[in-house]
């Protein structure tokens, strides 16, 4: 009973139609739309030569009027699945006309059957002969025909093989029962090869369904960031070209920002990795919640994001969106114990009114965001005409300084610093000027900016730190140099060993030498610029951190560093005497420099107001055009010899 209703649960599964599996239904609407024209052709073909051994004698009705309606239904069903070639429908509509074959199976499975057993009395035995060689090589062809659709195939097998050996058997003719016995037993040989062939086949639909998933989550891996799930830097160039087709096609504006995270470095020193990974998570999702069906957003690498905005109908829309971004990001994020704060700085170009592709949109958008992370760090800046004028003369200038003999066209000029005691000029700060022949007088905010994008800065630090050495030897004894290094001359001890073997050929005395770093530079590789102030320091020299209060360095980074120097930067000396947070600042920062034991220096000073506030706050070291603008090397010691109070 067991074994019956085993064999029943079969027989059931090979009549079904796998609707779970819509990916197979497709492969076997597709495979029967080849086949099924052909099988009805065979049917046709095959009844019209029947009709042609019978047409005298039997009768029309048997030999016309039967055979047309056969051969309607046939074409009727050709033209079906011929019409549908290469077209697949919904799956709904696939395992409909696929049930709908299996149906239809059975009636005409049955006309074409009954038909020719009809014909069977007519004829002498050669007749009789051709009706089962129709009846046992169409069912052959329909089997083959039909063999993806396998319940349809059954169907016909059961139909004609039951009809065709139950009809020839009783006969009693030994040929018509040899045939009855031989077409039973090739039925059943071709059943079982049909079975290997649909289970070969259903198995083969599911590889290359598996195959097309892995594809495609391979594709999806090398088009998404694997810890954000953002689009990649790929992926987003590839919507960029998409978006831009589009905005060139509909005649719309589009954007493209890039985004950069101020303060990332230092939380991910300080607190490692996995906190970073987790703040970058975090920064993905909230750009997420601000995106729409007309904006993307993707990681680019590292703390660098992108936008792509469609549709964008002014600048001011822009800027509201853009600084809707960096007020999301500024809010503080809770990793550890504490909550972690950083900021964003966001870089925008328009198409087409300023770039006309992609490479040129990125480039305008990269561009922007750098001049945001200069002048207004945590802001959003939109490449307009003034930056495109800059960009130009940045490129005029950065063709020019990879030309230039740097020895002969870079200069020095050196900056006083007063200490308020009553000591005078106790040190100058060397600074760079450069004249080019073909541009003539360049200002070092333009050149030295650009030499920092290109990667030229540290060629320029080993002439200008060898004339500053060489004009420093002639003072006397117990005033300082004060020299600028940038990020790139504190990016590795190679770079560093570079400028110590300058400091000694020089034959100047390093204890009297004050190397300046800035706040970004510790941040791009702490512990990278710990070992380069080790190898300074152990030549005697001084470090000062430039620029203090502007980056984001926190104070166990500062603890970290063997700095012997802070200078608080002109930005908070403005001014200061009427403007209470200036005041306040500035006095935090002197009281920290106290703190730490640390030298202090306070650079712009430019008016006696604001003089008297830094004495009144106990200021002790400062510098400024109010003393006097940078001078050329021959005045440093004509300036070494007038009195402080004759110049103020």
């Amino acid at each position: 009973m067991a074994s019956i209703k085993g064999l029943g649960e079969r027989l059931r599964a090979m009549m079904d139609l796998p609707r779970d599996d819509p990916r197979l239904l497709r492969a076997q609407y597709t495979a029967l739309g080849r086949q099924l024209p052909m099988m009805y052709f065979i049917l046709v073909v095959n009844t019209w030569v029947l009709v042609a051994t019978h047409i005298h004698l039997a009768p029309a009705a048997l030999t016309l009027a039967m055979p047309t309606v056969l051969t309607a239904v046939s074409i009727w069903r050709t033209l079906y699945w011929w019409r549908r070639r290469g077209i697949v429908p919904d799956d709904r509509e696939v395992h409909g006309a696929l049930m709908r074959t299996g149906v239809l199976s059975i009636p005409v499975a049955v006309g074409f059957t009954a038909w020719a057993l009809s014909l069977y009395p007519y004829g002498d035995d050669y007749a009789r002969v051709h009706v089962a060689f129709f009846m046992a090589i169409t069912v052959i062809g329909c089997i083959f025909s039909m063999m993806h659709l396998r319940r349809a195939a059954l169907i016909t097998t059961a139909v004609v093989d039951t009809a065709f050996v139950f009809f020839f058997i009783n006969t009693g003719v030994p040929v018509l029962v040899a045939c009855a016995v031989n077409i039973l037993l090739v039925s059943i040989a071709m059943l079982v090869i049909l079975h290997n062939h649909y289970t070969t086949f259903t198995r083969l639909v599911a590889e290359q369904a598996r195959s097309e998933q892995l594809s495609d989550e391979n594709l999806r891996l090398a088009h998404e960031d694997s810890l954000t799930g953002l689009p990649n830097r790929r992926q987003f160039f590839i919507a960029l070209e998409q978006a831009l087709a589009r905005a060139r096609l509909e005649g719309t504006r589009l954007a493209v920002g890039i985004l950069d995270l101020d303060g990332f470095k230092p939380i991910n020193d300080l607190y490692g990795h996995s906190v970073g990974d987790r703040l970058l998570v975090q920064v993905g999702e909230r750009l997420s919640t601000l995106v729409d069906r007309r904006t993307r957003v993707a990681r680019l690498g590292g703390d660098e994001f992108a936008l792509i905005i469609e549709q964008v109908e002014s600048d001011a829309q822009l800027l509201a969106f853009g600084q809707l971004i960096c007020q999301v990001l500024a809010v503080p994020i809770t990793l550890t114990d504490v909550p972690v704060q950083i900021g964003a700085s966001l870089g925008v170009a328009t198409f087409p009114d300023r770039a006309t592709d992609a490479e040129q949109a990125f480039e305008f958008a990269d561009y922007a965001l750098y001049q945001s992370k200069r002048s207004q760090r945590g802001q959003v800046s939109v490449f307009s005409e003034q930056h495109q004028s800059q960009l130009q003369r940045d490129i005029l200038t950065e063709q020019a300084l990879r030309r230039a003999d740097l020895d002969a066209e870079l200069a020095v000029v050196f900056q006083p610093i007063i200490a308020l005691d009553g000591r005078g000029t106790v040190a100058f700060e060397a600074l760079a000027r450069w004249h080019s022949p073909h541009l003539g007088f360049v200002p070092p905010g333009q050149f030295i900016a650009v030499a920092e994008r290109i990667g030229m800065i540290n060629q320029l630090t080993v002439p200008l730190l060898r004339k500053a050495l060489a004009t420093a030897s002639q003072w006397p004894a117990e005033v300082r140099l004060s020299f600028n290094l940038s990020a790139r001359d504190c990016g590795s001890p190679k770079a560093a060993q570079v400028l110590i073997d300058v400091i000694r050929a020089s034959g100047f005395d390093p204890v009297r030498l004050d190397l300046e770093i800035t706040e970004t530079a510790v941040m791009q590789d702490l512990q990278q610029v710990q070992a380069v102030i080790a190898m300074f320091r152990g030549m005697g020299c001084g470090i000062s951190l430039d620029d203090f209060g502007t980056g984001y360095s926190s104070l166990s980074q500062l603890h970290a560093l063997a700095l012997t120097k802070l200078k608080v930067d002109r930005s908070f000396v403005s001014d200061m005497h009427i403007n209470p947070a200036s005041f306040k600042i500035v006095k935090s920062l002197l009281a920290l420099s106290a703190d730490m034991q640390l030298d202090c220096i306070v650079e712009g000073v430019e008016s006696a107001q604001e003089l008297s506030a830094l004495e009144s706050l106990g200021a002790k070291l400062v510098q400024g055009y109010y003393f006097a603008k940078p001078m050329p090397a021959q005045q440093t010691l004509e300036w070494l010899e007038t009195p402080i109070c004759a110049i103020q």
